[in-house]
């Protein structure tokens, strides 16, 4: 976190650089003209250090300047960007120390170079502009990329999650998990004082598609949508307990954090969420599950659900805890998820949540194209879809998997699906999926790679990037593929034309 005395020096130290070259002074002849050392006049501009008020008299009359304006916090228009991005929630707000980033290495990075920088500040700050980007989609790509540098496991919440288990389950081995919906619920109202209250959409219509809201006082009131399934009440009260256990005090209010204060708030959601998760999936019973399911030598889908079902848990809650124990215990660090809203009525697919552990593979987000439609988590969707419009889904949730080639790449991931209904919204489904980058170590562990019954595809990324113009699922014409191609044969044109070769029709 940069501090608000930091920001005034290291504005302050850009200020004066700019007018010392402004002027045409180097660093020792303005050093001299002020009285100052040339070693501290380089601090001074470096952000490290602040003068007192009679070196800043004295280094604005060398300048040919004021006072006043020499210690005004306004830069000039070429530096503005850095001003906006000091000036902003963002650097006094986000934990730079979470990164490995101390905040004087940004301080001097920014006063090396202050103008390629601020040209570069300025870039990122358009191309957020023109996708819309605000604050809290910073902030959300922010923890994203704090869990894909820590492959999405952290020891510390671990720890707290296993500590809370044992003394409420002891300390002999689990062989089933220790917490349902019932149980969470008596620990939040009898350890933690908690009252809870259901409530419709008739009770509070603006409240529609809201799971639960949290109400401070004395006793906390903790609102939850009466439509929810079991699972997700378990889950909500699993995060609720977290945020006592690990006294997160600053966090948000309603379930579904569309907006944020800070990106502590965004955190501390996070691991609130994690301790949840953590709880009602523990560690040892999904790793024994695990292992167990991938030494099958056949492709069973019923497995996985069926090791799901063993907890407590939402698809996306046990899909997730895979995503935490697979890198740790397995070291199968390659693997990215995915969430699909889709509601029934529509054939459009949004990617709600994103986590990219795999630096390799393509289905990222995407503004106003449409996602491939040959990958199992939309084509689960569309069965699920057609299921519940003719009456015939059974009720329980889907299961798919495939290993999906990218197209033009060497990319290749085992794909495992899981899609249902998302209540309390009506008529809203998602699908969660984990990929699986197909390499050595994947393979000595999952027996059933080469199991015919697991389906084949070549997949793309949209239907706007992929060549395959006789695919039979395409939602829209490749209309990025042909300019890229287009410009493709445009260079090959020019590079025949400059050999001296004749054009090619």
């Amino acid at each position: 976190m940069i501090s608000a005395t930091e920001r005034v020096r290291v504005i302050f130290g850009l200020k004066l650089k700019q007018l010392r070259q402004d002027k045409g002074f180097q660093l020792y002849e303005l050093a001299d003209r002020a009285g100052l050392s040339p070693s501290y006049l380089n601090e001074i501009e470096k952000g490290k250090k602040y003068p007192k008020s009679e070196k800043i008299f004295a280094l604005a009359a060398a300048l040919g300047t004021d006072y006043d304006t020499l210690v005004s916090v306004k830069l000039s228009k070429q530096l503005e960007p850095i001003a906006e991005l000091l000036n902003s929630n963002i650097l006094s707000e986000l934990p730079l120390n979470l990164f490995g980033i101390e905040p004087a290495d940004l301080l001097d990075i920014l006063s090396q170079a202050p103008s390629r920088v601020s040209a570069f500040i300025s870039t990122i700050i358009e191309i957020s502009r023109n996708y819309g980007m605000n604050v809290e989609q910073f902030y959300f790509s922010a923890l994203r990329s704090y869990q894909e540098l820590h492959n999405n496991y952290f020891e510390d919440i671990e720890t707290v999650a296993a500590d809370f288990i044992r003394n409420h389950a002891g300390n002999e081995p689990l062989t089933e998990p220790p917490f349902d919906e019932g149980r969470l619920r008596r620990i939040l109202e009898e350890e933690f004082s908690y009252r809870i209250d259901e409530f419709s959409e008739v009770d509070y219509p603006a409240l529609a598609g809201i799971r639960s809201l949290v109400l401070p006082g004395s006793p906390t009131v903790l609102l939850i949508n009466r439509s929810l399934e079991p699972s997700q009440r378990a889950f909500t009260y699993g995060r609720e307990v977290g945020f006592r256990v690990m006294q997160l005090t600053n966090r948000p209010l309603i379930s579904s954090q569309t907006e944020a204060e800070s990106f502590e708030q965004v955190l501390n959601n996070y691991k609130a969420t994690y301790f949840a998760v953590a709880i009602l999936v523990p560690r040892p019973l999904l790793i024994t599950g695990l292992a167990s399911f991938f030494a099958r030598p056949t492709w069973e889908p019923q497995a996985l659900l069926d090791l799901m079902n063993r907890f407590d848990a939402t698809p996306e809650v046990f899909m997730h805890r895979i995503s935490n124990v697979m890198p740790s215990h397995f070291g199968i660090d390659q693997l990215f998820f995915l969430r699909f809203d889709n509601a029934v009525t529509d054939n459009r697919f949004v990617l709600a949540k994103e986590l990219h552990l795999a630096k390799l593979h393509n289905p990222h987000g995407t503004i106003n194209e449409h996602y491939c439609h040959r990958w199992v988590s939309l084509t689960l969707l569309q069965d699920l879809a057609r299921q519940q419009q003719a009456g015939s889904w059974d009720g329980q949730p889907l299961c798919g998997g495939q290993i999906s080639e990218y197209m033009d790449t060497s990319n290749r991931y085992l794909i495992l699906t899981v899609a249902k209904p998302s209540p309390p919204r009506a008529g809203l489904n998602s699908s969660v999926t984990l990929g699986f980058a197909i390499d050595d170590r994947l393979r000595a562990l999952v027996r059933f790679l080469d199991d015919p019954q697991l389906v084949r595809r070549a997949v793309n990324e949209t239907c706007e990037r992929c060549g395959a113009l006789d695919c039979l699922e395409r939602a829209a014409p490749p209309v990025v593929w042909k300019k890229r191609r287009r410009n493709e044969q445009i260079k090959q044109e020019l590079a025949m034309l400059r050999a001296g070769l004749p054009a090619k029709d």
